[in-house]
């Protein structure tokens, strides 16, 4: 029998690993700058933390029961965790709390889509108790600063306003509404021409379709229509973000433009504001690398008390940053070496050799020594070995403890 990881599942190898760690360094480096600070949530979470809100569908939970037969799922995703944690368990904090994260996560394949992946790893921010456009264009800032501190030019922020959006689609039969938002979100034009609506409602949903491109423009449409007084404010409220961000991509050149998308729609209930994605340009095609939005009534569910703060946060996507990054050589292409090898020239030299090796490891602030296990039978197969694994320099070492240095070149 071969053994395998299970469906969905897969390994990561030392060098993968090492990718994947660079790419986390560059993220947790702006994080630190913009002072975020790390929670680390549990992987299990009782399965109603989970439901909370629409956060996700169940059937897209892996679920596990436990010994009391208390059903417990894997974390889909990090916000409602964080949500869940900071209202009971930080208790008297000051807001805003500014957090981030650096973990898997866990999501049920489909049974059409068996070996479709199932874990992925997520690095992200939740800024818990900032409101309002200030704290808004603080998150898409972070985001920009982000791909930027990758060294990653060629993306696109597409930009939504779930409120708005979602009241957009009030005049729509409630039975409707669900078929209606779907097809709206995946572009679907076939599936709205052929619901039973009236020609008015049909011609509104192919609108809300095109409501995608410039923001100038889409503003310009969306305000040609008949708006009720939060409508106008949500349509104000994004102007003035957009102005704001633009402002702030023109003075960073290279910064990919702002796509406003009054048709995006997450797959999350529980964003009450704006909503977006950042998009790559890649030679191998667009890839959804991250994404995130407003969420003022998440954090009062888990509230004993019911008392709730605002609050608004992203995610980016390891793996698709990882081929993004892939063919721009960024990344490391090996493993670290070792620096030193240690040669106990006798059995009676190891006690000698393991000093020495610890020795030069409290030398400096990373120096990795291997001590050779005494499984090649000549110095010519050490001097070899080294080679191979690119270690410069070898020690010998007797049983007195003397050392003698030999460099590889």
């Amino acid at each position: 029998m071969v053994y395998q990881p299970p469906a969905g599942a897969r390994d990561l190898l030392p060098l993968d690993v090492a990718q994947k760690r660079w790419i986390e360094k560059g993220l947790q480096q702006v994080f630190h700058r913009w002072g975020y600070h790390r929670i680390i949530t549990s992987t299990l979470e009782r399965l109603d933390t989970l439901m909370a809100g629409g956060a996700v569908q169940r059937s897209t939970v892996i679920q596990v029961q436990d010994a009391e037969n208390e059903v417990l799922g894997l974390r889909p995703e990090l916000t409602a965790s964080i949500a869940r944690a900071a209202v009971t368990r930080m208790a008297g904090a000051t807001y805003p709390q500014r957090l981030y994260y650096n973990a898997n996560v866990f999501r049920r394949a489909a049974q059409a889509n068996h070996n479709r992946q199932q874990e992925f790893y997520q690095a992200g921010v939740e800024l818990l108790g900032g409101g309002g456009l200030v704290a808004d264009a603080e998150i898409l800032l972070l985001l920009a600063d982000c791909l930027k501190n990758l060294g990653l030019a060629q993306w696109h922020l597409v930009l939504g306003e779930a409120g708005l959006t979602r009241s957009l689609l009030s005049p729509f039969p409630s039975h409707l509404q669900d078929t209606v938002r779907q097809a709206i979100a995946h572009l679907d034009r076939i599936a709205l021409e052929t619901l039973p609506l009236s020609p008015e409602l049909r011609e509104r949903a192919l609108f809300l379709v095109d409501l995608r491109g410039r923001p100038a423009d889409v503003l310009q449409k969306v305000s040609s229509l008949d708006l009720d007084a939060a409508q106008r404010e949500a349509v104000n409220n994004l102007k003035s973000l957009v102005e704001l961000l633009s402002d702030s991509f023109a003075a960073q050149p290279g910064q990919s433009p702002l796509i406003l998308d009054l048709s995006l729609i997450q797959t999350f209930d529980y964003y009450t504001g704006i909503v977006f994605e950042v998009v790559s340009e890649a030679e191998t095609g667009q890839r959804v690398l991250g994404q995130g939005g407003r969420y003022d009534q998440l954090l009062g569910l888990y509230h004993p008390q019911g008392e709730t703060y605002p609050g608004i946060g992203f995610s980016l996507n390891i793996e698709d940053l990882h081929q993004v990054l892939l063919p721009t050589e960024q990344l490391p292409q090996e493993t670290p070496n070792s620096d030193w090898l240690v040669v106990p020239e006798s059995a009676q030299a190891y006690t000698a050799a393991f000093a020495y090796a610890q020795k030069l490891r409290e030398s400096a602030e990373l120096v990795r020594v291997e001590v050779d296990l005494g499984d090649r039978h000549s110095p010519e197969a050490v001097r070899e070995y080294a080679r191979d694994r690119r270690i410069a320099q070898v020690v010998w070492i007797k049983v007195d403890g003397s050392a003698e240095v030999e460099s590889l070149t």
